[in-house]
């Protein structure tokens, strides 16, 4: 069929035939699984049969079949015998691992990757804790808050990080992620409004969106929020809690100082805001850096998830807060089940307890240096108070973009990496910014190439 006669067919998705690159059918499964995850695609959409596909792109039949099959694989896709191929539920506009290393053109600079490959100590622990002879009691649904001794090690984890609550103050949740869930949904009602930064983790966002809860974004400068900001828009605006992420912020990769995090903790305490402190990169700040919660010790709800510092793979995370918060925190655990089992909270005791958690972190801060340091060669730090051993870095575009054009062209060029417009909780004309992950390459030499495609796409655009 020819081309032209598709002009004015309707189609549910028609993919741009200019951005098809070989392999064809890598092509086609990156431009289908972007469109999926950025929201250009709805839940439940009937896509084109594949012969009509195949007839527009002007492309084999077999073509498109091994680019919906790679789809399918990584589920966002699903076919039903007689009726066609549908989008799969669920698939929000937010960061997650959707990928395969299977059949995969680009190098990975989006996603962070917590550098994984130092499992190793994990697979030890693992091996351990299989051979002892209580491993039948970490298989039932006891101690929902977490074993005792399993928050112990909470306790002596968080205190290395210089955040110091008795163990009644303390539960260990499946992941950063569902310690949010928790406590937007335990702490705070719909129609509440959350200060946070400007830029600010999209899952985060996206969960907002969901339990009807509203970010209001606080202007920052070179060292995080500004408390001055905070607290103007605490004056005009009744505001119930703040979402800071002080020790490597994700995306702007800003450390905030100990003075700036006085400042904050002085507006949290003055209007009473309830502080959900996110310190997944705890282990990349400077020794002797005090969390924001130490200084608001009546209202604050600290998350130390162990995804980036110890294993991605093992669901844990150890959530602190004040005493009033500690009946409703309680009673969220029952009755949401995020609990983490008790098998996985007993691994990362193990790692503390053994110090394998203490290597794991000086590996990582180690590969995470070196890696900045290939970063510098081809692009700068944009101020003091960045990260030096940040995961990802966070480099202004100084051309317009729209969000999936940018990405889409990157990706084409062989590179997967994150617009700004991702983080951004306001939609309006804001400076844009690109996120690049450094630790999800397989090695420097990957990284190296990554960042000398991105160096010449951004100087040819």
């Amino acid at each position: 069929m020819p081309v032209n006669s598709f002009e004015d067919y309707p189609m549910s998705w028609k993919p741009d035939k200019k951005q098809l690159v070989p392999p064809l059918y890598r092509s086609v499964a990156s431009l289908l699984e972007y469109d999926i995850l950025n929201g250009f695609l709805a839940p439940n959409t009937k896509l084109p049969p594949q012969r009509e596909l195949a007839d527009y792109l002007d492309i084999n039949l077999s073509t498109v079949t091994r680019a919906f099959k790679i789809c399918e694989v990584k589920g966002l896709i699903y076919a039903v015998t007689g009726r066609g191929t549908f989008v799969t539920p669920n698939i929000k506009n937010a960061i997650f691992m959707a990928d395969s290393d299977e059949n995969k053109n680009y190098i990975e600079m989006g996603i962070i990757k917590p550098l994984d490959s130092i499992n190793s100590f994990v697979a030890q622990a693992i091996k351990s804790i299989a051979a002892k002879d209580y491993l039948e009691n970490l298989l039932d649904y006891r101690h929902p808050l977490g074993m005792p001794y399993h928050r112990m090690a909470a306790k002596k984890w968080m205190q290395r990080f210089n955040m110091d609550v008795p163990i009644e103050n303390i539960a260990i949740t499946s992941g950063g992620q569902n310690s949010f869930s928790l406590i937007l949904m335990a702490l705070f009602h719909p129609g509440d409004k959350i200060a946070v930064d400007m830029y600010t983790y999209p899952n985060f966002i996206e969960l907002a969106k969901i339990l009807n809860i509203q970010l209001i974004p606080i202007e920052g400068d070179e060292l995080g929020m500004k408390p001055e900001r905070l607290d103007a828009v605490c004056r005009t605006n009744s505001l119930q809690g703040i979402y800071l992420s002080p020790s490597c912020n994700n995306p702007t990769a800003v450390t905030m100082n100990m003075n700036r995090r006085k400042e904050i903790a002085e507006v949290i305490n003055k209007y009473g805001l309830i502080l959900i402190e996110d310190d997944v990169y705890s282990f990349l700040a400077p020794n002797g850096y005090f969390p924001i919660s130490h200084f608001v010790p009546e209202k604050f709800v600290y998350i130390l998830s162990i995804a980036k510092s110890l294993s991605s793979g093992i669901r844990v995370a150890f959530i602190a807060y004040a005493n009033q918060f500690v009946e409703k925190i309680t009673y969220g655990i029952f009755n949401l089940n995020v609990k983490t089992s008790a098998l996985n909270a007993e691994i990362i005791t193990e790692l503390i307890n053994t110090g394998a958690a203490e290597q794991i972190i000086k590996k990582k801060r180690e590969v995470s240096q070196e890696r900045n340091r290939v970063y510098q060669k081809y692009f700068q730090f944009e101020h003091p108070s960045e990260n030096p051993i940040s995961f990802f870095r966070w480099l202004p575009l100084h051309k317009e973009w729209q969000l999936n054009q940018f990405e889409h062209v990157a990706l084409t060029r062989g590179i997967h990496v994150y617009h700004s417009h991702r983080f951004l909780v306001k939609k309006d004309e804001t400076p844009q910014f690109i996120r690049i992950s450094l630790t999800s390459p397989k090695d420097s030499d990957e990284l190296e190439k990554g960042l000398c495609i991105l160096k010449r796409f951004l100087l040819e655009s």
